[in-house]
């Protein structure tokens, strides 16, 4: 992520644009923070009072920048892009900033009455937050693979290494835009990848064969944007290497799902127990513990997130490993 500042005119030099009237001013990176792998992540960058993405869409790469105006039903999100597929991609902001995503059956007082207070309080102090929906499953997919049983640090580190050396410069004008901002690599160039490459990145053997595996299906896989969650985390875990955490992983990012709980997190499961209970639990006890609100687990535990809550950090450590030999 690079802090940049924006030149003026840049949005009459744009591809495409649109103006989206969201109906309240939408905290972007609270939003669309769900969807970086950190600050490093190189397709996104924030500027003072935008932000900024890079990504691949049918007709080609796009890179769109988005920015605020207004207040209240008169809020107005302006979203310009540069690049092949900058008239898709402007298409896709809407829902990328979650119009689709409705909290109203959550907000009803006699359901936030079934919150904790801290849990209702944080939304209470984020009441514009949503859920994204980007409807690009490749682009969850991979990033999410990596981080399969090993440290976020590790998961980290080997997606950015493989985004510098397999991404492609985002498109757009040179010099009035952040420098560095990258698409992701397209499926065939994933597949590109060579072992030794793999390797330096620091992924196992069975993380990247699973990432081989899933983008030979390439196609059928971004289909799955078009059904209903659930449907696409079942169809998606008929992959050999996917399981019910990626699954849950990707169609919170790609469908917006409001109640996907990624089961076999590593830390997911004491998080919850502890803000719940005081005590660390297990998957099935945080399961139980989230069941009064089924249909909406997802934005409960994004509220626990955003309510500043912080779990116990005493305990053993996952250790990061690094099997590169050098």
């Amino acid at each position: 992520m690079t802090i940049v500042e924006a030149p003026p005119g840049l949005a009459a030099a744009a591809d495409a644009s649109l103006r989206w009237h969201s109906g309240g001013r939408i905290p972007l990176l609270a939003t669309l923070g769900t969807l970086m792998r950190g600050n490093g992540d190189p397709s996104f960058a924030v500027l003072p009072g935008s932000f900024w993405t890079a990504f691949s869409t049918p007709e080609g790469p796009a890179t769109v920048r988005l920015q605020q105006s207004g207040e209240g039903i008169d809020a107005v999100v302006d979203a310009q892009a540069w690049g092949p597929g900058a008239g898709t991609a402007v298409e896709s902001v809407p829902r990328l900033l979650g119009r689709d995503d409705d909290w109203s059956a959550f907000d009803d007082p006699a359901f936030q009455a079934t919150l904790p207070r801290f849990v209702s309080e944080a939304r209470r102090r984020n009441p514009d937050v949503r859920l994204p929906s980007t409807g690009r499953v490749v682009d969850s997919l991979v990033p999410t693979i990596l981080e399969q049983k090993v440290t976020t640090i590790e998961a980290r580190r080997g997606y950015r290494y493989l985004m510098y050396r397999y991404g492609t410069a985002a498109p757009g004008p040179r010099g009035a835009m952040p420098d560095g901002l990258l698409v992701a690599p397209t499926p065939e160039r994933w597949l590109s990848v060579p072992s030794w490459e793999w390797h330096k990145a620091g992924v196992g053997p069975q993380r990247s064969a699973t990432v081989m595996r899933a983008l030979r299906s390439a196609s059928a896989l971004e289909r799955l944007a078009l059904l209903p969650a659930a449907e696409a985390g079942t169809k998606m875990q008929t992959i050999p290497g996917i399981g019910i955490w990626t699954a849950a992983e990707v169609v919170q990012r790609t469908h917006g799902c409001p109640d996907s709980i990624a089961v076999g997190d590593y830390h997911l499961a004491s998080y919850v127990g502890y803000a719940l209970t005081g005590r660390k639990t297990d998957d099935a006890g945080m399961l139980k513990l989230l069941e009064p609100w089924r249909g909406h687990r997802q934005r409960v535990v994004r509220m626990m997130y955003l309510s500043g809550f912080r779990k116990p950090t005493f305990g053993p450590r996952m250790t990061i490993q690094d099997h590169r030999g050098y």
